[in-house]
């Protein structure tokens, strides 16, 4: 990032909380996503969000950023950010005086440090920093965990199954084979560890936790690991009674309707929901839906007929 402000990156203030920047960083990563944004700068833009991210997301990692700016890698660990600020401010004033600040090479029977003029030498105070110790730079940094929002159907959820992802950071992008339990439901979280951001100088891998988002569903409506679904009945199935199928997640069911069922009486079929691996499945509830033929035949119209002359049937007076 040329800039190299991640708050910035993100469009959030540096007040932000962890909650707004998870939220800043999940619009934006759904916006630019490779395999959504298809605009040859999206993947760019991805790569800055995906950093700013890993940063901000990482409390140690943003008190570090807060305190030293962009350079907050390279300062060592412990250093005083007043002691730093002031350091900075020493090499800015000497550079403006035309006195060139820089740092003695190798070999020039000088310091290691820089003399930024007025009396300042950046040796001086890292000493009194480190007790005489040669400072070092930041040291290993362990990966940031990650967070990747993961669509499945429903008949995905209830089977469970195998996918490949492409898994972008800062500076990489790869694919991770993911194995999905049967029976995963909406919000659910899959850990997977030492699959999120790359550590730096042989830390770990931080872990990628995969949140499973259900696509809504043109038959099937779930609540927790519960399936709803309509069940549409001819007048007299209602009327009399029937078997009669029904399409699960899992396969035909057959549901037995009682004779009087009305529309929006519900027929659970126990454990034909969410299969659950640690625990009891959902169940499946049949919501009647009683129709009749939009264009009834010559026949049927005078049975329909008939039967309102003999029926004594009253549905807004019934109970």
């Amino acid at each position: 990032m040329a800039s190299r402000d991640f708050y910035a990156a993100l469009g959030v203030p540096r007040t932000a909380s962890q909650e707004e920047i998870q939220r800043a960083y999940r619009t934006l990563a759904r916006q630019y996503h490779p395999d959504v944004n298809k605009d040859p700068s999206a993947e760019e833009r991805f790569k800055e969000v995906s950093e700013a991210y890993d940063v901000l997301s990482d409390q140690d990692m943003r008190q570090r950023y807060d305190a030293f700016g962009p350079d907050f890698r390279q300062v060592p660990e412990g250093t005083d950010p007043r002691a730093w600020g002031r350091a900075r401010a020493g090499a800015g004033a000497s550079a403006g005086a035309g006195r060139q600040p820089g740092w003695a090479g190798a070999g020039s029977g000088g310091r290691s440090g820089a003399d930024f003029g007025n009396g300042v030498d950046l040796d001086d105070i890292l000493e009194g920093m480190f007790g005489g110790r040669e400072p070092r730079g930041w040291g290993p940094i362990p990966g940031a965990d990650q967070e990747i929002e993961l669509v499945l159907t429903v008949e995905e959820a209830y089977a469970g199954g195998v996918r490949t992802l492409a898994v972008s950071g800062p500076d990489h992008q790869r694919t991770v084979e993911v194995k999905i339990p049967a029976g995963v439901i909406d919000g659910q979280r899959i850990r997977l560890a030492g699959q999120g951001g790359r550590g730096t100088g042989g830390s770990p891998a931080g872990d990628l936790y995969l949140i499973i988002r259900i696509a809504p569903h043109r038959r099937y409506r779930l609540s927790g690991r519960d399936v709803y679904v309509d069940l549409s009945l001819a007048a007299w199935e209602g009327a009399l009674g029937a078997s009669v199928p029904v399409t699960t997640p899992g396969g035909e069911a057959t549901v037995t309707v009682p004779a009087g069922t009305s529309t929006g009486r519900r027929l659970r079929l126990r454990g034909r929901g969410m299969p659950n691996p640690r625990g009891k499945p959902g169940d499946l509830y049949a919501e009647a839906r009683l129709m009749v033929p939009k264009s009834p035949t010559t026949e049927e119209e005078r049975l329909w007929k008939e039967l309102a002359d003999t029926s004594t049937f009253n549905p807004r007076s019934a109970r």
